[in-house]
């Protein structure tokens, strides 16, 4: 018989899985293989619904549906291995819905960009929020906004992370297509789930998206018939089999010079406000409700993912897609244990087969992740209980941060008006000693955003 030390294979996947823990420091953050991988699956299964949704809204701007697909799917997993490998947080980044919409419909279509254009402006917005986020190395940025306000943004998350999976599974006002069968699948789903998050049942939430899945299956709603994320209707490709081949055709076709226009600017200045801020909230939204700060209380390694977000930002657009952004989803794989970027690595690898699979995301119906994102939201109001309510001088902008963000379904609504109310209160107080420096710079880029665009003011 052969000796442990004589068996080939079996010591170099050793020494590769322990280099890793290390690399990852799974040990200090209280979390293993199998915790990190569940973690990885979830967010995945949470996020994937990007891939036919995406193509869908963006197709408005005379963009090929196949070539937004593979950009789609390259963005999501190369960024979310990106930020898994270099900021080492649980963070998914991939093209972000209400950006796709802003790109699609808001510039292109009624303002009359050309999409090549459009995507060159893109390009240099994350090319300045990379020199923006590389630059910050005193975490100004962070530190400009009050604890209190990260509370808010933590808590409007929640609330608009559970407000997409109300409207998808029919719940909400915003889906008005959705079927009472749908509705039924949505709530047994939601109360399965529930219940195993209540009984603390490890992988919990993959068990309740399977379970929910099934029942749709049963109900006969398994292949896109049911309403999508914000209330997009039937945003699952409906079944054409098993394999489609990649379509690479958008790779490159990108006008730089002619976004750098000066008529182009304030469309620069708009993805610019619109990437870092969505970025931003998101990251710290998801690292104040998992408890993913430093020493000092700060979200840990922010401007890190910062800079990886920044760089996908530049990045979508080369291959042929709308910006890339951190995912609020992220959220479901933290509240699964996922504590390091071995979550986001995982979840990016999860999404690379469907470049030649993309027909097989119609088995799992967008209904069957609704009640996740719901019970999200639930876990992601638990930094609500550090704030002192009784000072509402800090309480009001804290309040406009997390009511703002699911009612205007814009991460960067919440934080404009939480961050200008803040300053302006303060001020008023007689306590403008309590507005962070930096965040006076913060305010007024808000008010020329707010005054060349009227996009924030709804």
């Amino acid at each position: 018989m052969m000796s442990g030390e004589e068996r080939p294979g079996r010591r170099p996947w050793r020494e590769q899985a322990t280099r890793m823990a290390l690399f990852f420091d799974l040990e200090n953050n209280g979390t293993d293989f199998r915790t990190e991988i569940l973690a990885g699956l979830t967010t995945f299964l949470a996020t994937m619904y990007i891939i036919v949704v995406n193509p869908a809204i963006v197709a408005a701007a005379g963009m090929p549906a196949p070539g937004v697909l593979t950009a789609t799917v390259l963005v999501s997993a190369l960024a979310s291995i990106g930020m898994g490998l270099w900021a080492r947080n649980p963070i998914v980044v991939a093209p972000g819905m209400s950006l796709n919409t802003l790109f699609a419909v808001s510039v292109v279509k009624t303002g009359g960009v050309p999409w090549e254009t459009a995507l060159g402006c893109v390009f240099w917005s994350g090319a300045i929020f990379l020199a923006l986020a590389s630059c910050d190395r005193n975490k100004r940025l962070v530190h400009s906004i009050p604890r209190e306000l990260r509370f808010g943004i933590a808590g409007g998350i929640g609330l608009f992370i559970a407000l997409l999976g109300l409207e998808t599974g029919g719940i909400a006002s915003g889906a008005a297509s959705a079927s009472r069968l749908g509705l039924a699948v949505f709530l047994a789903g939601l109360v399965i789930t529930a219940i195993l998050m209540a009984r603390q049942v490890r992988g919990s939430f993959i068990l309740g998206i399977g379970a929910t899945t099934l029942i749709a299956w049963a109900a006969g709603l398994a292949f896109g018939n049911g309403p999508g994320p914000a209330g997009q209707a039937a945003p699952l490709a409906a079944w054409t089999g098993w394999w489609a081949p990649p379509d690479f055709s958008l790779f490159a076709r990108v006008d730089l010079l002619g976004a750098l226009r000066v008529a182009h600017w304030p469309v620069i200045l708009v993805f610019l406000f619109s990437c870092f801020f969505d970025s931003l909230g998101t990251c710290v939204g998801v690292c104040e409700a998992g408890n993913l700060v430093d020493e000092e209380g700060v979200p840990r390694r922010l401007g890190r993912s910062l800079q990886a977000n920044a760089i996908w930002v530049a990045l979508s657009p080369i291959l042929g897609t709308t910006p890339a952004t951190a995912y609020i989803e992220s959220a479901t794989g933290v509240k699964e244990g996922g504590r390091t970027g071995l979550t986001a690595v995982v979840a990016g690898l999860l999404f690379l087969p469907f470049l030649f699979l993309s027909p097989l995301l119609s088995l799992v119906p967008a209904v069957a992740t609704a009640p996740v994102l719901v019970l999200v939201g639930v876990f992601m109001m638990k930094p609500l209980i550090y704030l002192r309510w009784e000072r509402f001088d800090e309480t009001v902008p804290f309040f406009l941060a997390l009511i703002l963000m699911p009612l205007a379904h814009s991460i960067s609504v919440g934080i404009i008006w939480g961050c200008l109310s803040w300053t302006a209160i303060k001020v008023g107080c007689g306590r403008w000693r309590q507005v962070p420096p930096f965040l006076w710079a913060m305010d007024g880029v808000m008010i020329l955003v707010l005054a060349t665009s009227g996009r924030f003011f709804h």
